[in-house]
């Protein structure tokens, strides 16, 4: 029986590329193992990227207006498990990468040895892409943030070459518009998932145009910060809110003894007694803000159980349809 595999293409204005990129897709897996659907996913494109799509073979799903590269995957997520995909790979529309690596690309999940599988620019030294020093840079950083956040090592979090079993798929639970590729390193390792990387060599800058998520480097480190800030407050709330609440409490304790050791010394509060409002105003907000992290983990748990749940019905919808 073949394996069903739905290949996810977001496209903004790539009417150059996506073609190209459609056919190669389509190229590169076995017919005789493989039953693939293209999704190409217009992203509210001016120009003729869905007719081009099309033309190529794909699937055509279109937003009405520009809503993100996040929102455009989760879109072709959603069309890719409804049309029952056993692995889902995305890959970028403007041709950096290779549609001819896609097997290498989920041979761990064929394996089954992982779940989610992205390429990796930076794991293998000899494979680094030619780039802009700032954007190297700060693929590097991005990935150290990530690792950090997820105790688990990854070289490149950033890549959009990537390939998802059907478990992964169902249990993803994304919600940044602007992106997605960071975001789905912290939810798939909190839900315990096998992730791999493998190494690949990719372009390191477009043929045609810029790239609509990092062309703008200061606002794409804003945008994509502001998403990892808030999965990390919603999956570790108490590592989140308690690192706060120690920049408020231990500068209001050390107020709290300087005025102590005044009043000993001198045997008066004066002329520090602001010493103890301020260092009382600090400790209390940092109180606050340590109530606010043990009900975070109230909210966390029941945060996974409603995923939970929703993994369910996503598992039932998929297999007897949304009315069963």
């Amino acid at each position: 029986m073949k394996t069903a595999v739905a290949i996810i293409v977001p496209a903004l204005n790539e009417q150059a590329t996506i073609a190209d990129v459609i056919g190669r897709c389509r190229e590169a897996l076995d017919a005789s193992r493989f039953r693939v659907t293209v999704i190409a996913v217009d992203d509210g494109s001016t120009d003729e990227t869905a007719r081009e799509a099309a033309a190529a073979g794909a699937r055509v799903v279109s937003h009405n207006t520009n809503r993100g590269v996040g929102r455009a995957f989760r879109t072709g997520l959603e069309a890719a498990l409804a049309n029952g995909a056993e692995i889902i790979v995305s890959i970028d529309a403007d041709g950096q990468f290779d549609p001819r690596d896609i097997p290498r690309l989920i041979a761990p999940i064929e394996a089954g040895r992982a779940d989610f599988v992205t390429a990796s620019r930076f794991k293998d030294p000899n494979l680094i892409p030619r780039m802009p020093a700032a954007k190297k840079w700060g693929n590097r950083m991005m990935s150290r943030l990530i690792s950090q956040i997820t105790g688990t090592r990854f070289h490149a979090v950033s890549c959009g070459f990537r390939a998802y079993g059907r478990e992964a798929g169902l249990r993803l639970n994304l919600w940044g518009d602007f992106t997605y590729t960071q975001e789905t390193f912290i939810d798939l390792r909190i839900k315990g998932m096998r992730i791999e990387e493998v190494p690949l060599a990719v372009r390191g800058e477009r043929e045609h145009g810029e790239s609509r998520v990092a062309s703008d480097l200061v606002r794409y480190a804003f945008r994509t910060a502001k998403i990892i800030l808030h999965s990390y407050r919603d999956y570790w709330p108490m590592q989140f809110f308690g690192g706060l609440s120690l920049l408020f409490m231990v500068p209001g304790c050390l107020l709290g003894l300087f005025l102590l050791r005044h009043r000993l010394v001198a045997g008066s509060f004066s002329p520090h007694i602001w010493a103890g409002f301020t260092g009382g105003a600090l400790f209390g907000f940092g109180l606050i803000l340590l109530v606010v992290g043990l009900v975070g983990e109230m909210l966390k748990r029941i945060r996974l159980n409603q995923e939970m749940l929703l993994y369910y019905q996503r598992s039932r919808d998929v297999t007897h349809g949304p009315d069963a």
